[in-house]
């Protein structure tokens, strides 16, 4: 019968073939790497036997849905493992996520660390034993009588919720209520490594039982574990946590409340950066800049639909003067009353408003992560209010400002993701979402970079990118966004006066360049390791005087860069001149300038590099010009 490939290519395949039959015919090299395939967009086992004119594609570990189903599979193996060791251990849940994956588990005692590598050992045993994955399609009365035996409780409030028959996937006599699919069997996990246990509820609910959480990760062979375990090393010594307490950027107290953020005085410094650098280009790209309240009454939240679709990340109401004001969790509605102070003509338009608002957003306290998961942080938020006409070119402008804003601290490989129209209800006319997404894709295209597309993963009220930054580590993160909305300017009755005295719908859309700032300096001080570039560096230079003696040479080549407007600083501590040294580059302080009797007599001073080490000596004004020429050019070494 007839077959077509990924590329559409037909292939002539014997009837009661599968799959991995499929993938030999390809290649052995193939057949070899083949976890799972895709017949006609579905996931299979390579067990599956594809039927005449079925579209087939073989995935490798190196896919996305590869790595799903390789973790996947690897959670089964663990949860048999901890059945096998804890006999009275109910299981929950055991998905696949970002790196790796985790089971849930009702144990009857405490789990220990040291549980771990039983756990794992037998893990070795199951997988040596290359057990396949059998999956079996059953009556819902069979599976429910199969998990009320074992009094799997959680499978059984799974099952409950299943209309069609389930499926259970089966290791030997171990199984399983899952849809799958699976690697073909236990012995293509072939290395793997639990990486830590945590608490987590059942459902993510408080309301129900804690449940013990392991993570772990697994690869196809070991040195892909052992990669795996130098970038986490490597991740390790960039935690902006670590960083950010070492170089004493902020901090984070429980007295004042987790997710808040406390910036300290060279945090500070290092955000002031940002954000007047920031300010200084959205002006010279057409902007202007706003500031709005920090709360606003209850009708403006019920008129955005906030208080109807985003209350439970909304925090309670506090009452003045017997009306209900809630802090704000966006900044759009503000902006919006700012454009409704007064008639608007087309004359206007476009209007470019950015303000670096902060929200509060209720975080569970489980998901909080130093900078980058908090309660308070502030957007680099912007909307763009125009004419439909002008749609397309304020898209191209806003993308190519991203670009150059990502690029100027030192990120330069992009992904960008185009979530479409979903097919479920949403707002706005199909010619609108149409538009908006052709102007979106046009843009991406003019700047030579290429997108996936989320096909129906838009928002309710339009499409939007996701523009991602790939860090030192390559790994990815989120901070620029640029998001249609069709229907705020509806609920808000957004109008404005066209050349005929029309009243006319303008666009509406919602832009972030950096995302968040507090979470963009999580990204840049692990993208750098905290030895951020001469530009953003809260202290520049470090002076430091070899003796006492020195000092008053020292001040002065102070007071001579910070008129230069460089941030240095003097250390005149009574240590030696090594411990100063090291206390310098501990601090990932990108220069020194070390002063001593040579250097007074002669109006220089010796230069020291972060990582580098001595530079020689140079005169005063040489310093400066190196330093203006390192610090304009946004150099990174």
């Amino acid at each position: 019968m007839k077959i077509y490939l990924a590329d559409n290519k037909e292939k002539d395949i014997k009837e009661g073939s599968t799959c991995l039959d499929i993938a030999k015919i390809i290649s052995n090299k193939l057949a070899s790497n083949a976890l799972v395939a895709r017949v006609n967009g579905n996931l299979v086992d390579l067990s599956y036997q594809p039927k005449e004119g079925d579209k087939i594609e073989i995935l490798t570990f190196d896919s996305k849905e590869g790595k799903s189903v390789f973790w996947h599979s690897s959670s089964h193996v663990m949860a048999m493992a901890v059945q096998s060791l804890f006999p009275n251990t109910k299981i929950a849940i055991g998905p696949s996520i970002d790196n790796g994956f985790y089971y849930d588990f009702d144990f009857d005692k405490p789990l220990q660390e040291e549980d771990l590598v039983k756990i794992e050992n037998k893990m070795k045993e199951i997988v040596e034993k290359k057990l396949p994955f059998i999956r079996r399609a059953l009556k819902k009365e069979e599976a429910e009588k199969y998990f009320k035996s074992k009094n799997e409780i959680y499978k059984l409030e799974l099952l409950n919720e299943i209309q069609d028959s389930p499926t259970i996937y089966e290791q030997d006599n171990w199984k399983d209520l899952c849809r799958g699919p699976h690697v073909p069997d236990t012995g293509y996990i072939r290395a793997f490594k639990l990486i830590s246990i945590a608490g987590a509820y059942w459902r993510g609910s408080e309301k129900n039982k804690m449940l013990t959480r392991i993570y772990g990760i697994s690869f196809p062979s070991q040195n892909q574990l052992d990669e795996y375990n130098k970038f986490i090393e490597e991740a390790k010594q960039r935690d902006h946590r670590k960083l950010g307490t070492d170089l004493d950027l902020y901090s984070i107290n429980d007295a004042v409340g987790p997710g808040l953020v406390l910036w300290h005085p060279k945090g500070g410094r290092l955000r002031t950066i940002i954000e007047d650098f920031w300010r200084k280009e959205h002006y010279k790209n057409g902007y202007e800049i706003i500031f709005t309240p920090h709360i606003g009454r209850s009708n403006l939240w019920e008129t955005s639909g906030h208080l109807d679709f985003y209350k439970e990340n909304m925090y309670s109401p506090m009452e003045i003067d017997e009306r209900e004001y809630y802090v704000k969790p966006m900044n759009c509605p503000f902006h919006i009353m700012i454009y409704k102070s007064r008639i608007r003509s087309y004359k206007e338009l476009p209007l470019r408003w950015a303000e670096l608002g902060t929200v509060y957003r209720y975080e569970k306290s489980g998901v909080l992560h130093g900078l980058l998961r908090v309660r308070g942080f502030t957007q680099d938020d912007a909307h763009i209010i125009c004419s439909p006409q002008q749609m397309p070119d304020e898209i191209r402008k806003v993308i190519k400002f991203c670009l150059f804003m990502l690029k100027s601290f030192g990120f330069e490989n992009f992904k960008i993701y185009l979530a479409t129209r979903p097919k479920e209800k949403s707002v706005g006319k199909e010619e609108m979402w149409q538009n908006a997404q052709n102007a979106l894709q046009s843009a991406i295209k003019e700047e030579g970079l290429e997108c996936e597309v989320d096909e129906g993963g838009g928002a309710f009220y339009g499409p939007k990118i996701d523009i991602k930054i790939k860090d030192s580590l390559n790994r990815e993160w989120q901070c620029s966004t640029i998001q249609f909305d069709f229907n705020l300017p509806e609920r808000f009755d957004m109008t404005f006066s066209g050349p005929n005295n029309e009243r006319i719908r303008p666009y509406m859309i919602h832009r972030a360049l950096l995302g968040s700032i507090e979470r963009f300096m999580g990204v840049l001080v692990e993208h750098y390791a905290g030895a951020l570039p001469l530009w953003l560096s809260p202290v520049q230079v470090k002076i430091i005087p070899i003796s006492d003696k020195y000092i008053e040479y020292a001040k002065k080549i102070l007071h001579i860069l910070l008129d230069a407007g460089f941030r240095a600083e003097i250390d005149d501590k009574a240590e030696k001149l090594g411990t100063k040294i090291r206390d310098a580059e501990t601090q990932k302080i990108p220069y020194m300038a070390i002063t001593g009797q040579k250097e007074s007599d002669n109006n220089t001073v010796s230069v020291r590099r972060h990582k580098k080490g001595d530079i020689g000596s140079l005169d005063i004004n040489s310093f400066i010009e190196m330093l203006n020429k390192e610090a304009i050019n946004k150099i990174n070494y």
